[in-house]
């Protein structure tokens, strides 16, 4: 059986010996280095006596981030895949990542078990993304119309004052209708888009969800 190497960046030291114990394990998976850093990875990089197949890579590091340390490391090890194992599952990072270089993205709520077939599935040539992941980017690339049909256009113009910061007077004022007007359709759509705060308006309309 072929065993395949396996590289860890990931600076939570608890997540870090969870998964090195749980790959230690596997009769299939071999991993060769472990670090907590990009800049400690590129550092030791050359001391290993076999290049890593798949790197399991986090976002949010210190120094380099994940994601601005795929390049680096893909300049350095141009044959190695990097799977994305993070917490952020908004679309700037997903997209980020997977434009950067990295070919798969899994959240860290993902089972050990799921992990491990990305990993296999990513070594065969595939490409994995945990369910959640695959529907942002199903969803990103959908007809824009299935997206907006939820909101009227009224509704929409007061989605888009709220994003640029606007009050709810200024938005009024803007689309000539009244205070309470522009309360009831901001109640309407959050009935429609089943949320309860501005905050998460500005997310799914960050999130390209709206």
């Amino acid at each position: 059986m072929n065993m395949i190497r396996l590289a860890l960046i990931e600076d939570d030291l608890l997540i870090q010996d969870s998964l090195n114990d749980f790959f230690n394990a596997q009769d299939n998976i071999n991993c060769i280095q472990t670090s907590a850093s990009v800049e400690h990875f590129l550092e030791y990089i050359s001391e290993l006596e076999h290049q890593p197949e798949i790197i399991l890579l986090d976002i949010n590091l210190l120094g380099i981030s994940g994601i601005e340390g795929i390049p680096l490391l893909l300049d350095k090890l141009p044959d190695t895949d990097i799977i994305m194992l993070t917490t952020f599952e908004d679309n700037d990072s997903i997209f980020k990542a997977l434009c950067a270089g990295a070919c798969s993205y899994l959240s860290k709520k993902t089972p050990l078990k799921k992990i491990k077939e990305a990993i296999e599935v990513v070594h065969k040539g595939g490409s994995y993304m945990s369910p959640s992941i695959a529907r942002k980017i199903v969803n990103r690339f959908a007809p824009k119309r299935n997206k907006i049909e939820i909101l009227t256009p009224r509704q929409k113009e007061i989605v888009d004052g709220i994003v640029a910061g606007k009050s709810y007077k200024m938005i009024a004022d803007d689309l000539f209708v009244s205070l309470d007007t522009v309360r009831s359709h901001i109640k309407n759509t959050y009935k429609a888009l089943k949320i309860n705060s501005k905050a998460e308006l500005i997310k799914k309309a960050y999130d390209n969800e709206i």
